[in-house]
């Protein structure tokens, strides 16, 4: 039995917010009634706003899995190809799912160490002189590796290439932690959900759309219902869904877009990017390598740890949550027992990474993983040396 708070420092699901627990505890509302509508306005209106958008953003009950496929299917069609850039195990599962579609995929080869690589796709998109790939699939931020792709640079590359494939971008684990600004980097669909940055539950997942997807999505010949953006559109255009939405997870997004502009989108990416400085502080210090291999690339949603060869990731896990009742996020696939997630996204404070950091040390400890000291001192520096300054000073007395 341990006392205290779980630390749930996996890079998500993220800790929940009392706000929004708050926001969900209450009776399920009639999803056909005036006061839903109103409702289903402000979280439709809201989320363009964390996508930096004027475009359309639907919200489907599902996982991010969910927003993938409906990517796919309302954009392309059996025997289409796209092009999609290994970076981790997420951007595996998505092709994995693309090809159950008939689609073929172009798979570029990555170490699974950095992100998606702008001047080998302006060599790629160059020489299909054809317009044969129809799409150009990124992840934004790879969960699974801590390493964000340049997805301004890729939008270069397209460019320059003068290619018309649709750019399609993952943004799961980096909407609302990470800056993404899906109409200045011309994306065309995005695909988000709702249990990292966002501060909610799983359950619920988005795409945003330009109007470019729009009116690919009028000719794609793939089949979908449950997905439909159309069928979504029609009826969000009065605040309703098509079918029961997840009434009182809308309440608890509503709750934390508020919390999000209260905080202002910008401040929200400045603390995202503090902690991830402050984390691979500690990181260095310990003398320990991060997954990432490029400084341009480090993630600000969380940090990929290699343990020392020879040593167990899973190990340190286990001894850090038997001892410190604390979870981080384990290695997944090929990064499987030799790498160790710190997740410093979502409702997180100072006070909760330096909880966090020192439970990663005192577990490096007790796990007897090869070490130097000081790893959290040099995390609560770098804390101090950069800690915004207060908007009130307080008068004595």
């Amino acid at each position: 039995m341990h006392s205290g708070r779980h630390f749930l420092q996996i890079p998500g699901p993220t800790n929940l917010p009392d706000r929004v627990l708050r926001a969900m505890d209450r009776p399920v509302i009639d999803h056909r009634s005036a006061e839903f509508a109103k409702l289903g306005h402000e979280v439709l209106e809201g989320m363009r706003s964390v996508f930096q958008t004027s475009c359309p953003v639907v919200i489907y009950p599902g996982s991010g899995t969910g927003a993938w496929e409906a990517a796919i299917v309302n954009t392309l069609s059996p025997g289409d190809r796209v092009l999609l850039f290994e970076t981790g195990h997420f951007s595996h599962l998505w092709r994995q799912l693309i090809e159950k579609f008939g689609v073929q995929v172009d798979y570029l080869p990555g170490n699974w160490r950095r992100g998606a690589d702008p001047a080998e796709l302006e060599s790629r998109l160059a020489a299909d002189s054809n317009h044969r790939l129809k799409a150009v699939l990124v992840v934004h931020n790879e969960t699974s590796t801590g390493v964000t792709s340049r997805i301004p640079e890729i939008r270069r590359a397209m460019n320059s290439a003068g290619h018309p494939a649709l750019l399609m971008v993952d943004t799961i684990s980096s909407l609302a932690s990470i800056d993404y600004r899906h109409d200045e980097w011309q994306v065309d669909v995005a695909v988000s959900g709702s249990q990292k940055g966002l501060m909610l539950p799983p359950g619920i997942s988005f795409n945003a759309i330009s109007e470019k997807a729009l009116a690919a999505s009028k000719s794609a010949r793939l089949p979908r219902s449950y997905w439909d953006w159309q069928e979504m559109m029609k009826a969000n255009r009065s605040g309703f869904f098509p079918y029961t939405p997840a009434t009182n997870l809308l309440y608890a997004l509503r709750e934390a877009l508020l919390m999000l502009h209260e905080e202002g989108l910008q401040n929200v990416f400045r603390r995202h990017a503090r902690h991830a400085a402050a984390t691979r502080a500690a990181v260095s210090a310990w003398g320990l390598q991060m997954v990432c291999e490029d400084p341009r690339e480090y993630s600000n949603s969380l940090t990929a740890v290699f343990t020392p060869e020879g040593h167990d990731a899973d190990h340190l896990r286990l001894v850090i949550l038997e001892n410190f009742d604390m979870s981080l996020g384990s290695g997944l696939s090929q990064l499987a027992g030799k790498v160790f997630r710190i997740g410093h996204l979502g409702s997180f404070n100072d006070l909760m990474l330096a909880g966090t950091l020192c439970g990663v040390e005192m577990g490096l400890q007790l796990a007897g993983i090869p070490h130097e000291p000081g790893g959290a001192a040099a995390a609560l520096r770098h804390l101090v040396k950069t800690a915004p300054k207060p908007a009130v000073t307080m008068s004595a007395g």
